[in-house]
């Protein structure tokens, strides 16, 4: 994505990247399954993925550390029955369900927030996102998620 970004849109790339998950990550992901009902592919995503950053897709995309999340479940608690697990650039914020579903903010808020299922679990919303960025690196179309 990044080799053709600058040539395309006149400006050069943020960052764009899938970190693999380093030791800290992985302690924070056993952390995070032992102080919440968290579903079993979370966990196992932020065992091996420490976090997303698609900064220049559309307006961005965002999958936050495991340690993000904890710090946001201790200072905030949960959200619907959920975790925080990111957001796009355009602020709307994404809840991973305790069965597991991905659910979107309407708004930008978590003040008395709306949510819309976007996903029917993480596998589905991870392919959700991989189609985004197979669209955007074609056509430069984002989509919306």
């Amino acid at each position: 994505m990044t080799g053709e970004f600058e040539h395309r849109h006149g400006y050069p790339p943020g960052t764009n990247q899938v970190r693999p998950a380093d030791h800290d990550d992985q302690a924070a992901a056993r952390a995070l399954a032992q102080v919440t009902p968290t579903p079993a592919d979370l966990v196992t995503f932020y065992e091996n993925i420490g976090d997303v950053t698609w900064a220049d897709v559309g307006n961005g995309y965002f999958l936050d550390p495991a340690s993000d999340v904890l710090l946001r479940l201790q200072e905030y608690g949960v959200v619907a029955d959920g975790l925080v697990i990111g957001s796009n650039g355009g602020g709307l914020i994404y809840v991973a369900g305790p069965d597991g579903a991905v659910y979107r903010t309407r708004t930008a808020s978590l003040d008395e927030p709306e949510f819309d299922k976007v996903a029917d679990d993480l596998r589905h919303f991870l392919e959700l996102l991989e189609r985004l960025l197979t669209r955007f690196n074609a056509n430069g179309d984002p989509g919306y998620l």
